[in-house]
């Protein structure tokens, strides 16, 4: 098993773990006191006309359709769609005569987002199984590409960004929530928790846009930045290391303190938007 793999292997099982968890307790990408979808951009009426599990079970860190152009009759491909908080939006905003692909490498992910799609009464919606390095969809078929706080989960983003190219239909669009991260610590690199909290994979906003374009895409650009504050930061880290330490009380509380310290001004999240050349 080759490092990727191993990396996989980790995020596939935290997440398990994480949406098996009393709803809103936490443990994924951009966890919040207020919740994570509030924090996330959604808006009490959306979220309202929602499953509560894929409420609950959401772990993102921005809203892509908000600023999104996706119309009636699009095809959409949400990479890793989780519980399917994204791809039920989608469905209702492409309609009858569109389709949204999930895509999503953890079962227990997979079987929500599709009882979910189901609950909303979405017959236009799927969820396959796969790698958003290696995506189950046909080259050139796809309108939009969107994805909520996951590409920075990826051991391998170059890979990433030429799929999104890949799938795209010319002239087609993306628009990605992530995580992007400046001057981390070796240690906090280093540390598979905060791997997993969205935060020790992230890469630069300026290594960002230059993937996606050296990926083939053009008019790359950062449409919203949301930098968090030490409290956001502290609610993000705060299930992670007391899971992967065992750390409580005033241990923990100083555990949290450094790596809020050394994460101050450098964590945010920024909406990517590209697209596929016409031509």
């Amino acid at each position: 098993m080759d490092d990727r793999q191993k990396v996989r292997d980790e995020v596939s099982a935290h997440y398990a773990k994480a949406v098996t968890r009393t709803a809103g307790s936490g443990g994924g990408c951009c966890t919040s006191p207020d919740g994570v979808a509030a924090l996330a951009g959604y808006g009490a009426g959306a979220l309202a006309e929602l499953p509560g599990d894929a409420v609950a079970s959401s772990f993102g860190c921005g809203n892509p359709l908000a600023f999104s152009g996706v119309q009636p009759g699009d095809v959409v491909v949400d990479l890793g769609s989780g519980a399917g908080i994204d791809i039920i939006i989608a469905g209702q905003k492409v309609g009858p005569q569109g389709r949204v692909i999930g895509v999503d490498m953890t079962d227990v992910m997979i079987e929500r987002a599709r009882a979910n799609a189901t609950a909303a009464g979405l017959a236009n919606v799927e969820v396959r199984k796969g790698l958003i390095e290696d995506l189950p969809v046909e080259s050139g078929s796809v309108d939009w590409v969107i994805s909520n706080c996951v590409i920075n989960l990826s051991p391998d983003k170059p890979a990433v960004f030429a799929e999104i190219f890949r799938v795209l239909r010319p002239g087609g669009e993306m628009l990605v929530s992530d995580i992007v991260v400046e001057d981390l610590p070796a240690w906090m690199r280093a540390n598979m928790a905060l791997y997993s909290a969205c935060v020790g994979g992230g890469i630069s906003e300026a290594e960002y846009v230059a993937g996606l374009g050296a990926a083939g895409l053009e008019a790359v650009e950062v449409r919203d930045r949301l930098v968090y504050d030490g409290g956001q930061l502290e609610a993000l880290f705060r299930d992670e290391l007391a899971d992967a330490t065992g750390e409580a009380g005033s241990s923990l509380d100083e555990t949290l303190r450094r790596v809020t310290q050394d994460t101050a001004g450098k964590v945010w999240s920024a909406m990517f938007y590209a697209r596929r050349p016409a031509a």
